[in-house]
């Protein structure tokens, strides 16, 4: 343990304990930034889905228009799934300590938003046909993937509680899969060595943060190492 956290540890021991780490009120205060970044993505997304349907025409419909705003349909359902759980979750029963797994966590969650501020391709009506589907499948089984993760979210390495249904009866981290597949879907939009290069590093930093995911777990639930034996951490019969 750190100094820094040795100071924070003591000082906390003076505070209410639902104010202390590990209590309600300072998980949900240390989940506010995520709640205030989900709360505004989403009323974002509710006028550029608005725009977007004022323009379908129901007489000759588009498909590649009526895949992208169910897409963008699924981002926001996700987005509100975030909202909700993060305000409900449970408090955290154990968490990695320092500084690595912090920015592992941040960086694999939202350094991908960096390819939004570079310069789209010109891409082929059919390849970003193609991307949407994918960044529609990425999305929706991240949706589902949350839906079962529910109260148990968490954006650092912590531990709330084992979830073993759904998408997690077979896969350790399937939210993190719907997503990198949504990124995926995004870059084939952005295709440059800068674009790859941002995937490439925010990858690196979700494989770093599942192992700091795994190591928390492992050492918090006894049944997660029999759960660790019968499972696979992205692809079933792969990896």
């Amino acid at each position: 343990m750190s100094s820094f956290e040795a100071l924070l540890d003591k000082a906390q021991g003076r505070l209410p304990p639902d104010l202390r780490r590990g209590g309600k009120a300072y998980d949900l205060f240390a989940a506010m930034p995520l709640i205030v970044w989900y709360g505004f993505s989403t009323v974002g997304r509710f006028g550029v889905i608005a725009d977007d349907l004022s323009r379908f025409d129901l007489s000759r419909p588009d498909p590649a228009l009526a895949i992208d705003v169910l897409a963008k349909l699924s981002g926001t359902l996700l987005a509100l799934l975030f909202v909700v759980f993060l305000f409900t979750r449970r408090p955290p029963v154990a968490g990695a300590r320092g500084f690595g797994p912090r920015l592992a966590a941040v960086l694999g969650a939202y350094l991908s938003v960096g390819i939004l501020f570079l310069p789209m391709r010109e891409n082929p009506m059919w390849l970003n046909f193609v991307s949407t589907l994918v960044i529609l499948g990425g999305v929706g089984f991240a949706a589902l993937s949350l839906s079962h993760l529910g109260r148990s979210i968490s954006l650092m390495a912590e531990a709330r509680a084992l979830v073993t249904t759904g998408p997690y009866a077979r896969i350790r981290h399937p939210l993190y899969l719907g997503e990198q597949i949504a990124i995926f879907g995004l870059l084939l939009q952005y295709l440059s060595p800068a674009a790859f290069l941002v995937v490439a590093v925010q990858c690196a930093c979700q494989f770093y943060r599942m192992g700091f995911e795994e190591q928390v777990l492992e050492e918090t639930f006894p049944d997660y190492a029999a759960y660790r034996e019968r499972t696979w951490r992205l692809l079933p019969g792969i990896y």
